[in-house]
Parts: structure tokens; sequence; C-alpha cells
């Protein structure tokens, strides 16, 4: 038994360091030493509104999920892992006993424990401690290439690689497609990222409200057109059609820069903003036979025109989470695809504001809340360090 640090969730903005008991690890264990922890737009929810949704917590949380440590013990049957290898943390905790588990698709059991969430009762402590004990299953061994930050990104990244297994497009015509992402986020550059190493598509078009975000993905590698979408806070639904009509039609009549070539509708959409009006220029946006991934958790209930959707045979796909990422990303982090390494950007460009200790958790949470920092940088995703 030993006694570990803890950042813990008492209300809305009250984090408190407090001390904690660790055992030892048991049976299928290993304990790691959390050391860089990305924060997530859930944890800041769940940080100022002591909710995430519908979902309220009923207890003292630690936050944190996107996570990468070192191993400092083992219990017996560790998987192989062993005292000092590097590891990216999968804190999703499935069953692993009932039909989805067993085909596969352990990101939708019904059973699924996950850090940092308060959907389970009593809830599964997040990361943003010193140490924690994980099943070793759970575990991603980093090879010497890959940094404890771009391990700590390999959570996010699951998200937009499901996500592309999800649209399923295929090589031929994923090479020759047209990728739009709305939204220029954490979760929309790592779609970028995602398109660029596994698709190499034609070109990859980049929406957001915020004219930095688009330029910072175009400006380094992760699209290829920027578009600037004008603000808009239409009420009726058919001023948020009409209004969604305009954002699809700013798409398709965007010039590719070095060119005079209009973008035209795209062959895959990827919406992570989860706002409505966003959704609906998706659906207008994308060419008959296309996809739309529906991967922003945004307004539950939204008036969507499905005929538009449903008479040119436009797929919505649900995206949840992942399943099965882990081991392919950090080999293509590892050992990035030769033909196209140029067009792939450096994945730790994510990360522009860096914290250091669990006292200074607060201000990471108050950063990643903002739009710009105090020097006038983006804040895109913020970063704990808590190595020794």
């Amino acid at each position: 038994m030993a006694t570990v640090k803890a950042s813990v969730l008492h209300g809305a903005k009250d984090l408190r360091v407090e001390s904690r008991s660790l055992d030892t690890p048991s049976a299928g264990e290993i304990q790691v030493a959390v050391q860089a922890t990305g924060l997530c737009g859930s944890d800041l929810h769940y940080h100022g509104h002591y909710r995430n949704g519908d979902i309220l917590v009923r207890e003292p949380m630690t936050l944190g999920h996107e996570s990468a440590g070192t191993v400092t013990a083992v219990g017996p049957d560790s998987n192989g892992l062993q005292v000092g290898d590097r590891v990216a943390l999968e804190v999703g905790l499935p069953c692993e006993n009932c039909s989805y588990c067993k085909s596969g698709r352990y990101n939708i059991c019904r059973g699924m424990n996950f850090r940092s969430s308060a959907k389970a009762f009593p809830h599964s402590q997040g990361t943003l401690q010193e140490r924690i004990n994980h099943p070793a299953r759970w575990c991603h061994k980093l090879p010497p290439s890959v940094s404890l930050e771009q391990g700590a990104l390999v959570e996010p990244l699951s998200v937009a690689f499901h996500a592309h297994s999800r649209a399923n497009l295929g090589p031929d015509v994923a090479s020759q497609s047209t990728i739009l992402i709305l939204g220029a986020g954490a979760v929309g550059l790592c779609c970028a990222y995602a398109s660029r190493v596994l698709w190499n598509p034609r070109r990859i078009v980049i929406a957001d409200i915020q004219t930095d975000r688009v330029e910072f993905a175009v400006n380094n590698g992760f699209a290829d057109v920027a578009i600037t979408v004008p603000m808009g806070r239409p009420q009726s639904v058919e001023d948020k059609l009409e209004y969604a009509r305009g954002v699809a039609e700013l798409v398709k009549t965007a010039k590719v820069p070095g060119s005079d070539e209009a973008v035209g509708e795209v062959s895959a959409t990827f919406e992570c903003t989860g706002v409505e009006t966003c959704m609906q220029a998706a659906i207008y946006s994308t060419q008959p036979g296309g996809k739309v991934l529906m991967i922003g958790m945004g307004t539950p209930i939204q008036t969507l025109p499905l005929s538009a959707a449903a008479l040119r045979e436009v797929d919505l796909v649900g995206v949840f989470r992942y399943a099965n990422t882990y081991p392919k990303i950090i080999e293509l982090l590892a050992n990035p695809p030769s033909a196209s390494n140029s067009r792939i950007p450096d994945i730790t460009r994510l990360i522009t504001q860096r914290y250091r200790g669990l006292e200074n958790i607060p201000k990471a949470f108050d950063m990643a809340s903002k739009v710009k920092d105090e020097q006038g940088n983006l804040v895109i995703k913020v970063f704990v360090d808590m190595s020794e």
C-alpha cells in the first residue's frame, strides 16, 4: 500500500490536491506513473459545470483520460510489460464478455467503465494523479521513437482513426477524395491528421467560425483549404436550414489555393462540433453516396434535412469513442508512411500550452477554457506534465 497525490474535483471549478491510498498491482495489472495528460472537452464540462450534459458527478472525481506514463510496478501476468516501460493508457474498461466486446466493438459495451466519466457509479477515477493501477491488457508499450506526449495524444487520435474506420471509403476512393472537416479544434485537427496518414486524400478542407484556427490548420499542414464560417444565430428551423445551405455553398465555391478550381461537393464530412446547423451543413455539403461522420457531442436533439441525405444516399454514421486503434496509431507515429511524409503534420503542434505539476492543474483548466492565452496564442490542446 502506497500513498499518492491526486487532483480531485469536488464541485464546479473546485479542484483540490488530495492524498489517496494505492494498492500494489493485482494479477493482470501494472502500476503507472502518469507523466503526460491532455485535457479533453469532457474534462472541461465536468470541471466547469460538475456535469457533462445529462451526466451528473455524484462523488468527488479525478479528471483526465488522455495519458501516458512509465511503469513503476507490475503484478503477476503483466502481459509482458516491465518496470521502466513507457505506455499509452487506453482508459475505457469494457466488460469483455458481451456480444459487442466479443465482436470487437467494445466501445459500445453497455458495461463500459471509462476513467474520468461520471456515467458509471462509483466513478472510475481519472489519470490526473501521480500513479494509477491499470489492467496491463489496456496499456500499450511505446517504442523509443514515440514520446510520452505523442503517447497521450493516441487517445484523441483514436476517436479520429475510429471515425475513418467507420467511414470505410476504401483506398481507391479515399485517395481521390475531398474531405471536409467542420470544427478546427483538437478533434477536428486529429481527424485531419488521420486523413493525411490513412488516406492521403486529394485535399482536406477545414471550416470553423474562428479564422485563426483554420489558418493554423493550413499553416501547419493539417488541411489544404481554410474556410471561415460567418457567425450566425438563426432561431427558426427555416432560418437554420437557410444558414446551413449558405455554409455548404461557401464550401463548394471556395477556391483551392494556387488554382481557380472550386472545392465542389465533398466525399466525406467529419462533423466535429455537434452544432445543429453544422450537422445540417454537413448533409448539404456531401456528394451523393458520400458519408457524414457524426463525431461532435453537442445538441442532443436536432432537426435535420433527412430527405436531402436519403434522396442522395448520403450515409449518416455515428462515431462513439474508439475500438482497436491504439496499436495501429502507435505504429504509425513510430513509422509514418514514407510516400507522403512531406504532407504529414507534426501532431504535437496540437499542444499549445503546457503546465507542470498537480498544483498547476487549476491553471491548466482555466487556460483550456479560453480561445487564446495572454500572449495571443491559440489554445487548442492544454497538457499537464507530471514527470518527476
